[in-house]
């Protein structure tokens, strides 16, 4: 399970905190067992300071807690604040990337379940797409999210296996493994029966709940070689 511990604290040197810290990543590297580190300033309140570190697991953060370089960095951390700095320590029971559930409604809803309403509520009247596939680099509409799920789902049988997904800002990147099963004719070819895979990315830019922006990139050339395209 997650952990994830708070720290609050008051301080008036932060430059030197900032410092502090930075050295304790460089000495600790290849040691700490700290996954994602959050430094965040009090609007109201120009001398105080929440730190939010997230680790694997409890037993992760103890294990973090007992290395030298930990000791050393917190006594040094603890001079530099304005009174104790406060722990508090949380189990985490609930963790949702709400642009990465966005990015899995498309992959799972719209393109493997067919679920066409969708693409209203998930992409942008303006939205932006970029595919290998296509001669123009860039269309611009939701219309296109629509027609292009129509048009692959009308040939093919699918669905996706995601292998890795990565959320950072407003980006959210999923790596996925397609496989079809041809059913309908694809760019010219009827159907084969035959199932193919294909290797791909995805790269979605989310804006207040929609998607924006996206980047399509897989083997398209391999998918037409295998289907006895000429010209590929």
């Amino acid at each position: 399970m997650t952990f994830v511990q708070i720290i609050d604290y008051k301080t008036s040197r932060q430059d030197d905190l900032n410092q502090l810290l930075d050295r304790y990543v460089s000495q600790s590297q290849g040691k700490r067992t700290v996954t994602h580190s959050i430094v965040g300033k009090d609007r109201e309140n120009e001398n105080h300071y929440v730190d939010v570190v997230e680790f694997p697991s409890y037993e992760d953060a103890m294990k973090n807690s007992h290395l030298p370089e930990t000791d050393k960095m917190f006594r040094e951390m603890v001079a530099l604040c304005e009174g104790m700095p406060t722990f508090t320590n949380l189990d985490v029971v609930r963790d949702e990337n709400l642009n990465k559930m966005l990015a899995n409604r498309v992959f799972e809803e719209i393109l493997q379940k067919g679920n066409m309403a969708l693409v209203d509520e998930c992409f942008a009247t303006n939205y932006i797409d970029h595919d290998v596939s296509k001669e123009e680099s860039t269309v611009i509409g939701r219309d296109v999210m629509r027609e292009d799920a129509q048009m692959w789902r009308g040939a093919f049988d699918m669905t996706f296996d995601i292998t890795a997904q990565l959320a950072e800002g407003d980006f959210v990147t999923t790596v996925w493994t397609w496989h079809g099963t041809h059913k309908g004719e694809f760019m010219g070819v009827a159907p084969t029966g035959k199932t193919y895979d294909i290797l791909g990315s995805t790269t979605f830019r989310c804006t207040d709940g929609e998607i924006t922006e996206a980047w399509w990139q897989y083997d398209i050339g391999r998918l037409m070689r295998e289907m006895g395209m000429s010209g590929s």
